[in-house]
């Protein structure tokens, strides 16, 4: 199967981001854990990228990097924004502001320029497996050259 060209692979190639397109079987619904199991990875390393947003008006969306066997804090990025609540955006509104479709969500190349938050630990590991662009693509990264390509902050969201 030949990979299809995202918006992702366009970023990085851009950047001049180093990466290896990692594809595999995607099951709707089957998040990192599929991407894991299927690559033989362990789920730490595969990165989920969520889209959230704040509450009340304006509504701001912005988007959060988690290991994907760990849960993301409303209440800690609430207090990292300094806003009353967050919330994961509805896939329609996350589709919208992203350029891709939920499952296939990328940091890289969204249609909306937003702000990136990646948990600290990430920064850790080796190397990551995050979403290309396009559902059952990931790339194989190094997890530092994440904010070569997005306005990244570093946080700690892990509930």
């Amino acid at each position: 199967m030949k990979a299809p060209m995202t918006n992702a692979i366009r970023a990085l190639q851009k950047a001049g981001i180093p990466y290896e397109l990692m594809s595999y079987k995607y099951e709707e619904h089957g998040g990192t854990a599929v991407g894991a199991r299927e690559l033989g990875v362990d789920e730490h390393l595969v990165i989920k990228t969520i889209i959230f947003q704040t509450e009340g008006k304006p509504i701001t969306p912005f988007i959060v990097l988690m290991h994907g066997d760990c849960e993301i804090s409303a209440k800690a990025m609430a207090r990292v924004l300094n806003v009353k609540g967050v919330r994961p955006c509805d896939p329609k509104d996350a589709d919208k502001y992203s350029g891709y479709h939920v499952g296939g969500t990328s940091p890289f190349g969204t249609k909306r320029v937003m702000k990136v938050y990646v948990q600290e630990t990430i920064l850790e590991l080796p190397e990551i497996y995050i979403n290309a662009g396009s559902r059952g693509l990931l790339f194989r990264m190094n997890p530092n050259d994440i904010s070569r390509v997005v306005d990244a902050e570093i946080v700690n969201a892990e509930q």
